[in-house]
């Protein structure tokens, strides 16, 4: 059986009874950050009989073979990652999609998850909702990436790194305007946990100081009423973006998603056409 294990994202004392005995009973624990698992067995009061692996970004299609091996071997792998879910934003999928490919027993052991809790506390609509990841690295795929969702109407929820998020912030605001409601949460369920609400622009702001710990965003979708821009409107986009350094070509794709209008049509009223 291949069991899924949710990790605290924070407080060691919210894991499971069911985690405790997960750990204890595995044949094979296969862990993201090994010294972690050691640290959170060790607050747990647990000990792990079990052969301990490493298993992480860059080991993780490698070892996938090896620990279905060990499953087809009729042995109890349990994968953990430092914190949450394993498969959402860590790693996971890849051996659970071969496993379940093998025709070998999954099941997860639900626990915290950083997605839902920040959903929660953000004061934000929860009803309907999507999870996004982490934005791309390079400006100009973030950019696209953040036009394409402009139009989304569910809330969503970003994780991004600290040393980021401000940059983040900012392209969301200019993606999404900087007048969208959003929650920046910091260090959940942690002892300097802090969840700060405001539109983009002005978490924008606060970001540019120093920001440490781990983040997630979350941002509200887009008013249903909100009234679409004019056509004079998305060509003054596209030439303040083409000002910048924005190739038109690339102006006038990422506008165009955004604000859900054919390229073509865009195109030609850029062009006179």
């Amino acid at each position: 059986m291949l069991i899924l294990a949710g990790a605290p994202i924070g407080r060691s004392g919210d894991a499971s009874p069911r985690l405790r005995e997960v750990l204890e009973t595995a044949d094979v624990v296969a862990a993201e950050d090994t010294r972690r698992l050691r640290r959170l067995a060790s607050d747990l009061e647990v000990t792990i009989t079990a052969r301990i692996v490493s298993y992480y970004d860059a080991n993780e299609a490698a070892r996938a073979k090896e620990l279905l091996e060990a499953l087809l071997q009729g042995q109890t792998v349990v994968v953990i990652t430092d914190a949450g879910m394993p498969g959402v934003s860590d790693p996971g999928y890849r051996l659970t999609h071969l496993a379940v490919e093998a025709g070998v027993q999954v099941t997860a052991l639900p626990g915290p998850s950083a997605v839902t809790t920040a959903l929660a506390v953000s004061g934000l609509p929860s009803d309907r909702f999507c999870f996004e990841g982490f934005p791309p690295r390079k400006p100009g795929e973030r950019s696209r990436r953040l036009a394409a969702l402009a139009d989304e109407e569910r809330t969503m929820v970003f994780f991004e790194a600290p040393h980021r998020v401000r940059v983040c912030l900012e392209a969301m605001a200019e993606a999404f305007g900087p007048d969208r409601p959003a929650a920046l949460c910091r260090e959940l369920t942690k002892t300097y946990e802090e969840v700060r609400r405001g539109t983009l622009a002005e978490l924008a702001e606060w970001a540019a100081g120093e920001v440490k710990g781990e983040i997630t965003l979350v941002v509200a979708g887009r008013a249903p009423d909100e009234t679409p821009p004019s056509m004079e409107e998305l060509m003054d986009e596209v030439a303040r973006r083409e000002s910048s350094g924005v190739p038109r070509k690339h102006a006038i794709v990422d506008v165009a998603r955004s604000a859900g209008v054919p390229k073509r049509e865009l195109y030609n009223a850029v062009h006179g056409l």
